[in-house]
């Protein structure tokens, strides 16, 4: 069975210069935008995966609302956490947010996490085979019924041990479109993927690509004192509010890390040095899936840290001699 790449929506009114902020959780993306955007008068397309629901705020880490009066960010609190988000809608609306922006001379910055997301904008999707309802249900019935995500990860890594290092094991929906692909074709799915290589498919957007490649360590550092600061400012609030507006642990932006392990801390299956020790590790366990993600690109432009990204480069690229914004 053969499957192709599609380039949603490649046309040549997607051609705006734009500069794109990837790293792992805690490497200073959204740090460097605002830095960046305030250098040239920029404007940030968030593709944060969970930035854009309304009332997750202290969990995924948003730039405040003083920070986004003074730089305009895009893809920010646009959905309910009970509203689905997937790769393709992403794209769609950062177009459309790149358009905007791009209409008002003004340069583009998008600062990235999510890696499906970055890819999508840059290089399109994977077409796959056809979803199939029966084997969907089949599945998410038996993770409903006592096998769990957890279960179907783990039958996920015997059979796709590279898909299943990438895919979060809470993240339900992407585990069962993995074993659905193996079921319908016989092939893991990070072999079909390997197989349709984007780095063959024109880009979508002329773009630099800036990675944040902080040593481990630190990294790691960095991690366990954000989610300690994340606890301290108030996320068991901000999770028992969202259980109180009807958002509870079983959709799927609430098995966010940070949120998943707060839902399991208020329904008591662990105390609450448990939720933060358990949360320190899935956050670091997520970095080295990104990093291991990212660094199969050969176009990304690395750095250590994001003090030693030349800004003044980066913004005659995005507003080139003779050229007025992006």
């Amino acid at each position: 069975m053969r499957h192709r790449c599609r380039v949603m929506g490649y046309s040549r009114t997607l051609r705006a210069r734009i500069v794109i902020l990837i790293g792992p959780t805690a490497s200073g993306k959204s740090g460097l935008a605002m830095a960046l955007a305030r250098h040239v008068g920029g404007e940030v397309v968030s593709a944060d995966s969970q930035q854009v629901y309304i009332g997750m705020d202290i969990g995924t880490g948003k730039v405040t609302r003083q920070e986004r009066a003074e730089v305009p960010h895009h893809l920010i609190d646009i959905l309910r956490p009970d509203e689905p988000m997937t790769a393709q809608r992403f794209v769609e609306i950062a177009d459309d947010a790149i358009a905007q922006v791009a209409a008002r001379a003004r340069p583009v910055i998008v600062a990235g996490g999510t890696m499906l997301y970055v890819r999508a904008l840059l290089r399109g999707l994977f077409d796959g085979p056809p979803a199939s309802d029966e084997i969907r249900q089949r599945l998410r019935d038996e993770a409903a019924g006592g096998g769990s995500p957890e279960a179907l990860w783990q039958r996920l890594s015997k059979v796709d041990a590279e898909a299943a290092q990438r895919i979060d094991r809470n993240d339900l929906k992407r585990v069962i479109r993995a074993l659905e692909v193996f079921e319908l074709t016989g092939i893991p799915i990070s072999e079909h993927q390997k197989r349709h290589d984007h780095s063959k498919v024109p880009r979508r957007y002329p773009a630099r690509v800036v990675g944040l490649g902080t040593e481990r360590e630190l990294l790691y550092r960095r991690i366990n004192r954000r989610v300690e600061q994340m606890f301290d400012q108030g996320l068991i609030d901000e999770v028992r509010a969202l259980r109180e507006a009807g958002y509870g642990p079983d959709l799927r932006s609430q098995a966010a890390i940070g949120y998943a392990e707060t839902h399991q801390l208020l329904d008591g299956e662990f105390d609450f040095a448990d939720a933060i020790r358990k949360t320190k590790k899935n956050s670091r366990r997520y970095a080295r899936r990104q990093l291991s993600w990212y660094r199969r690109d050969p176009d990304i432009e690395w750095f250590a840290d994001a003090s030693e990204v030349d800004l003044d480069d980066l913004g005659r690229y995005l507003t080139p001699p003779g050229v007025s914004g992006a």
